[in-house]
């Protein structure tokens, strides 16, 4: 939409790039190209605003099969008008001078004019298709068919409308056909799903007996092996036994010889300690009964005073020591009476 500035009685236009702006005065052309900027009277002016842009249309209706099933097309056409002067001339692109909108709805009238032209075209080809072709093949059949028909339509280059695009978005059959045709897909895909997984599952037993016969075919060679360790450690337990059996005997004999001379060394040495014994024996006896002769000897020489003065002393030299002694009367009396008797004798 334009842009209108009022100033005393004047209105200034400003229009933008995409906007091809015409001005009349008195039915005389006074302004005509694309984004102008001018002075004017709203009395004595007549305006249009012809968008010269890339436009979008999008489209959706629906069509009948040759099966008779009911289907939803969507499409977009993209045009821009190329002739504005055409245009402006054919629809009522007029504007408002003081607010600067549209008097009518030119675009609304293009968008009917196109889209009743592409469903004429769209029903056409798809009324000669079944439903199932047409979904398979329907879109491009569709964008085809109303290309072509829009560029043969004699009103659109009248109206100096030019097609740019069309493009068909898409093409659906009614919820309940559709459900129904995606049922038989559906129960393919989980049959698939459900034949990989049973080829999974039956992979997956054919790799758990693979593990388990390795596993028993790995038991099997350990238990041989073991029985071979068994074997060789029986084998050596013997043979260790063997060699310890020989060892001792070796030991033993060893011993049983040192000992045999270790008792014989002690018998040689006890008869040698014995004869030695018996030698001292005879010695010391043969000392003691000397001496035991010269003593008597020595004795037979003494008279017998001396014997008996020689027995006192020995045996005052035996007696206990005595510190002190008490006489009393009747024991002095008595020696002094055994005293008397032997000097008178």
């Amino acid at each position: 939409m334009a842009d209108i500035t009022r100033r005393l009685g004047w209105r200034h236009l400003r229009g933008a790039p995409t906007a091809h702006i015409r001005h009349h005065r008195s039915g005389r052309l006074v302004h005509d190209g694309p984004g102008l900027s001018f002075w004017y009277r709203s009395l004595t002016a007549a305006l249009s605003e012809v968008p010269v842009d890339d436009r979008e249309l999008a489209m959706t209706f629906h069509a009948r099969t040759s099966d008779f099933q009911d289907v939803a097309v969507q499409a977009t056409v993209t045009y821009r008008i190329a002739d504005p002067a055409l245009a402006a001339a054919r629809l009522d692109f007029s504007i408002d001078p003081d607010t600067g909108a549209w008097r009518g709805a030119p675009l609304e009238q293009l968008g009917t004019l196109m889209t009743e032209t592409a469903q004429q075209h769209a029903l056409d080809v798809l009324a000669r298709t079944s439903l199932s072709s047409a979904l398979v093949d329907g879109v491009t059949a569709v964008r085809e068919r109303v290309a072509a028909g829009l560029a043969a339509e004699p009103r659109l280059p009248a109206t100096g409308i030019e097609v740019v695009a069309v493009r068909v978005v898409a093409l659906r059959p009614e919820p309940e056909v559709e459900r129904a045709l995606r049922t038989p897909a559906r129960e393919q895909i989980q049959q698939d799903a459900d034949r990989a997984t049973y080829e999974r599952r039956a992979v997956a037993v054919e790799r758990e007996r693979a593990i388990a016969e390795n596993e028993l075919d790995s038991r099997i060679e350990l238990a041989r092996r073991e029985e071979q360790l068994v074997d060789q450690r029986g084998t050596n337990a013997r043979r260790e036994a063997e060699e310890q059996a020989a060892s001792d005997a070796v030991r033993a004999q060893a011993e049983a010889a040192r000992t045999v001379k270790l008792a014989e060394a002690e018998a040689a040495r006890s008869v040698r300690l014995a004869r030695a014994e018996a030698e001292g024996a005879r010695e010391v006896g043969a000392a003691r009964a000397e001496a035991q002769s010269a003593w008597l000897r020595v004795h037979a020489e003494v008279d017998v005073a001396t014997l008996h003065a020689l027995t006192g002393t020995r045996l005052a030299e035996n007696l206990p020591h005595i510190d002190s002694l008490t006489i009393s009367p009747d024991v002095l009396t008595g020696l002094l009476a055994r005293l008397g008797d032997g000097e008178r004798a």
